[in-house]
C-alpha cells in the first residue's frame, strides 16, 4: 500500500505535466454543484450527478479498493455498458494507486477470460451487460472462482455480490488519492480484434492527459460543451474523445441507454461536439431519406429560406442543431454521404487514430476539408508511408507497448520508433492523409491480380445500404455482400418493393463498377439476409466489419450464387 509520503512525492513529480485525475481534482473543487454526468436509466427515470457527487463516490470506492491491501499498481478491470459508475470506478481505480483494465460488454467468454488472465487481474467491477444479463451465469462459472466482483448499479449481480452502493456507503471519502507521475502506466486496453487474440496497449497518464490537452486546443472546450456516450468505453475513441475531455475541460456527459433510446438520448444530451462511427452516420442519412420525399430532399440542397429551414429542421431532428464541430472516423465514409451532411451545413470532419496511439495522428480541419481524405498531422506528431504504401507515425501520445508482449512490440514498430499502423495511404499535395486499405486485407483474384476491398466498399452509397463486404479471393472476380438497412429489409418482404430495391442495387453496381479497374469489377451483389451485429461476431464494438468472420460465414456459398447468373441475389436463393 502507498503512503500519504508517497502521493505527495508522486504529485511533485507529476506536477509539471497534470494527469486526467488531476484535472478531474480541480474540476471536483471549481464546479462541485454543476452537473457532470447525465443518465438515464432503463426504468426511464434520468439521474444527475455533480462533480461533487462523482468525487465523493469515486472516493469511497477507493477506500474500499486500498483496504484490500492489493500491491501497488495491481490490475483491476471493468466490464459493462457505459455508465455514469463506469466512470467513477476508473476514477477509483486511479485514485486509490490501481491499473484500470476495461473490457468489452460485447466480448466473448474465451475473450474475458483471456484478458483477465493475461492482465492478472485482482478485481473485476461489473456494470450494466444487456444482452449478456441472460448469459451472466455462464459468464461467471468461467471467471476465476477466487476473483472478487463488485456490482456497479444496473449490473445484473444480485446479492450477496458485494454491491457498489453498500461498499461505498461504509467507506469513507479517501482524503488524499494517489497522484502517479505522467510516467506511469495508467490503464491496459485491449484491442478490439478484427483478427487474432486481441493485445494489451498500455497507456500512461501522460500519453492520456496529452492526447487530451491536444483535443481541447483542437476543439476548443469549455465546461459549457456537452458529450454523448455511446460507444464503448473499453474502446480508444470513446476513453478518449469523452472519458478524457470530460475529466481534463470539465464537460457534461450524457449517456446512452440502449439502442431503442439512442434519438431520445440525443434529444436529451444536445451535443456540441460529436463524433461517431461511420455506420451511425450512414443510418442517420438513410433515415432521414427514407422519410423525406424527393422534392424536400431536393429543397435541402436548395440555397433559399426553405431549404435553410428545411435543413434547420433536420439537424434538429437529429438531435445535433447546437453540433458546431462533428468527427467520424475508424472505417472509410462514402463520399456522397459526407456531401449530403455538409449540405444540412455540417462540415464532417474525418478523423485517424488507432489505439496504439490513443486516437491521436491525424485530424480534417474545418474549411480543408477534401472528400475521402482523413487530415493531416496533428501537433505532435510525426507520420510517413512507407516502401509498400503501409502509414507510419509516431506520436506523443504513443502506447508504452503491449502488455507482456516485447516481440510484439517490438515488431509494431521500426527501428526509430515509429508505429507501423497496418494501413495503406497516401498524401496530397496539402498533407491531408487518404487510407487506400489494410496491408493485409488485400487479396488476390483466380485471375492473379490483387484487389484492395476498403475503396470499393467507400463506393457503395445508398439510403438503403447499410454495410457492404466486398470479397472473393481466388475467384475470376470479386463480388459484394450487401447488408441492407432496416428499412429496406422490410420492403424486400413485398413483391413490388423487392422488385424496385433489386433494381436500385443493380444500377449501384454498374456505377461502381464502372469507376473501377477491370480486374476490381464485381461480378455480382449478394444481398445478406441478417443484419451483422456485434453480438453476433460480424462487426467490432465500434461496428467496423469483421471481415474473416463475414467471409468464414458466407464464401462457401459464393460458387452456387454465381451459377445464378445475376447481378443481383438474394442470400437465400440457389439454396436446396
Amino acid at each position: 500500500m502507498t503512503t500519504p509520503q508517497d502521493d505527495q512525492a508522486a504529485a511533485a513529480g507529476a506536477a509539471a505535466e497534470p494527469t486526467l485525475l488531476q484535472r478531474f481534482l480541480h474540476w471536483e473543487a471549481v464546479q462541485p454543484e454543476v452537473v457532470a454526468l447525465t443518465e438515464p436509466r432503463p426504468d426511464g427515470t434520468v439521474v444527475d450527478f455533480t462533480w461533487r457527487e462523482v468525487g465523493d463516490q469515486a472516493r469511497r470506492m477507493a477506500t474500499h479498493l486500498r483496504s484490500l491491501g492489493l500491491p501497488p499498481a495491481s490490475s483491476i478491470a471493468i466490464l459493462g455498458r457505459n455508465s455514469a459508475h463506469w466512470i467513477m470506478a476508473d476514477l477509483s481505480i486511479w485514485m486509490a494507486g490501481h491499473v484500470s483494465v476495461p473490457i468489452y460488454p460485447t466480448a466473448s467468454i474465451a475473450t474475458i477470460g483471456h484478458v483477465l488472465d493475461h492482465a492478472q487481474v485482482r478485481l473485476l467491477f461489473v456494470g450494466k451487460l444487456d444482452s449478456k444479463a441472460e448469459a451472466w451465469d455462464e459468464l461467471r462459472r468461467a471467471l476465476p472462482p477466487a476473483l472478487p466482483l463488485v456490482a456497479l448499479p444496473m449490473s445484473p449481480l444480485a446479492e450477496p455480490a458485494l454491491q457498489w452502493q453498500a461498499l461505498a456507503t461504509a467507506s469513507a471519502p479517501l482524503q488524499q488519492p494517489h497522484l502517479a507521475a505522467a510516467a506511469d502506466l495508467a490503464t491496459i486496453m485491449y484491442t478490439s480484434g478484427t483478427t487474432g487474440v486481441p493485445k494489451g496497449v498500455m497507456h500512461s497518464f501522460g500519453t492520456m492527459a496529452r492526447y487530451a490537452q491536444g483535443s481541447g486546443d483542437f476543439c476548443g472546450f469549455t465546461p459549457a460543451d456537452r458529450l454523448l456516450s455511446y460507444l464503448p468505453l473499453a474502446h480508444a475513441a470513446e476513453r478518449s474523445f469523452v472519458e478524457s475531455n470530460f475529466l481534463a475541460h470539465g464537460l457534461h456527459v450524457t449517456f446512452n441507454d440502449s439502442l431503442e433510446t439512442f434519438a431520445a438520448d440525443l434529444q436529451r444530451a444536445r451535443p456540441t461536439v460529436f463524433i461517431s462511427m461511420p455506420r451511425l452516420w450512414t443510418l442517420f442519412y438513410a433515415g432521414v431519406c427514407a422519410k423525406l420525399p424527393a422534392p424536400a430532399q431536393a429543397l435541402l440542397a436548395a440555397a433559399s429560406a426553405e431549404g435553410e429551414a428545411l435543413r434547420r429542421q433536420v439537424l434538429a431532428g437529429l438531435g445535433l442543431a447546437d453540433t458546431r464541430l462533428a468527427f467520424t472516423g475508424s472505417a472509410p465514409l462514402p463520399l456522397e454521404i459526407v456531401d449530403w451532411y455538409r449540405r444540412l451545413g455540417l462540415e464532417l470532419l474525418d478523423v485517424y487514430g488507432m489505439t496504439e496511439d490513443f486516437c491521436w495522428s491525424h485530424y480534417s480541419r474545418p474549411g480543408a476539408v477534401r472528400l475521402g481524405y482523413c487530415g493531416q498531422v496533428l501537433p505532435g506528431v510525426q507520420a510517413r508511408i512507407a516502401d509498400g504504401g503501409e502509414i507510419e507515425v509516431k506520436a506523443f501520445t504513443q502506447m508504452l507497448g503491449y502488455y507482456k508482449d516485447p516481440a510484439q512490440t517490438e515488431a509494431a514498430l521500426t527501428a526509430d520508433g515509429f508505429f507501423r499502423t497496418g494501413d495503406r495511404g497516401e498524401y496530397d499535395d496539402a498533407g491531408r492523409l487518404r487510407i487506400t486499405g489494410r496491408v493485409k486485407e488485400l487479396f488476390k483474384t483466380g485471375k492473379g491480380k490483387y484487389v484492395s476491398p476498403a475503396p470499393i466498399e467507400n463506393r457503395f452509397a445508398h439510403p438503403t445500404v447499410e454495410a457492404v463486404c466486398v470479397t472473393g479471393p481466388g475467384r475470376a472476380q470479386p463480388f459484394a455482400l450487401l447488408m441492407p438497412t432496416a428499412a429496406a429489409r422490410q420492403r424486400l418482404a413485398d413483391a413490388a418493393g423487392r422488385a424496385a430495391l433489386l433494381a436500385q442495387w443493380e444500377a449501384l453496381l454498374a456505377e461502381v463498377n464502372a469507376a473501377l479497374e477491370g480486374h476490381e469489377r464485381l461480378s455480382q451483389v449478394v444481398v445478406v439476409e441478417d443484419p451483422w451485429s456485434i453480438d453476433k461476431g460480424f462487426l467490432t464494438p465500434t461496428m467496423k466489419i469483421r471481415r474473416s468472420v463475414i467471409e468464414q460465414h458466407y464464401l462457401a456459398r459464393a460458387a452456387v450464387w454465381a451459377a445464378l447468373g445475376r447481378k443481383v441475389v438474394l442470400e437465400t436463393e440457389g439454396q436446396a
